[in-house]
């Protein structure tokens, strides 16, 4: 969806073999799973959601800019704001903009069948990271260009906006284990592999914060931060869908179409919590 496809799909290709190879040799958390199998599925989930992003997202997106381009329609076009200034705050409510899309997709059932998808890959790693079901792509047009008819972006702002959501969602889903020193400094501002790992896990208080995509501040703003969990004692999936089985790709493809368990029961009825003795640290201090 940016303005040069193959020039996109080449960083972000770079991006993705380099934290993988990385991801190999410092992890951050020990896998659940056997890569191969997992890589499969996941390559052939992102395969598809990558096709629906270019089949129907991109152009409504297209139209969508273009629109408000030449009518003048948005809050940045009606400001008349200075480029530079609109190119900033832009940027920012298009992030600020998917926190509340992201959260959605938790909070309403509809969206979360699909999004679900996403959250039941036995492991976290940058495999991950576009392991979207292409009913939840599609339905993302929606919001995509009411998001970019209200705000009044500039294609060039959504362009640059779009290689740095896509560039840090390959980043925070990453197995990457940075120096606790560094990832602190890094989470101030940007989303990191321990923060986003969190969201991952399968207690359903924690897959319930951490919404934020490229900037962690709007979960400090929303009082949705959680940092205070040790990666060692997380657990990857949705509860209701860690057995193996389910995370074959017909059963992936098929999951928002069929009935639903009890997403936060294991198939024993177990409720997954977490106890107080368990938490260390206030909720935003980052640990190991």
């Amino acid at each position: 969806m940016s303005q040069n496809p193959f020039a996109t799909a080449l960083i972000l290709g770079v991006v993705f073999l380099t934290l993988f190879a990385i991801e190999r040799l410092a992890p951050l958390r020990s896998p659940r799973a056997a890569l191969a199998p997992r890589l499969l599925v996941n390559l052939c989930v992102s395969a598809l959601a990558i096709a629906t992003a270019y089949a129907v997202v991109a152009p409504a997106v297209r139209l969508a800019l273009h629109q408000t381009a030449t009518e003048g329609i948005g809050v940045l076009q009606w400001l008349e704001l200075p480029e530079a200034m609109a190119f900033v705050i832009g940027f920012v409510l298009l992030d600020l903009s998917f926190y509340y899309w992201h959260k959605a997709n938790h909070k309403i059932a509809i969206l979360w069948r699909f999004h679900n998808v996403h959250h039941i890959d036995p492991d976290l790693d940058v495999s991950t990271a576009f392991r979207f079901h292409f009913g939840e792509v599609a339905l993302s047009a929606g919001f995509r260009v009411v998001q970019v008819v209200l705000l009044g972006v500039s294609p060039l702002t959504f362009a640059i906006y779009e290689l740095t959501f896509e560039t840090g969602t390959l980043f925070h889903h990453s197995n990457v284990r940075l120096p606790l020193v560094v990832e602190r400094l890094l989470n101030k501002i940007f989303v990191t592999p321990r923060m986003h790992g969190i969201h991952h896990s399968h207690v359903r208080r924690e897959d319930n914060c951490n919404f934020s995509v490229v900037f962690s501040w709007w979960d400090r703003f929303h009082r949705t931060l959680c940092l205070n969990i040790a990666q060692s004692r997380i657990v990857i999936g949705i509860p209701g869908y860690l057995e193996p089985e389910n995370n074959r790709v017909p059963s992936v493809l098929t999951l928002p179409f069929r009935p639903q368990r009890d997403y936060w029961r294991t198939v024993d009825g177990t409720i997954v919590d977490r106890t107080e003795l368990e938490i260390r640290a206030p909720a935003t201090v980052m640990e190991a």
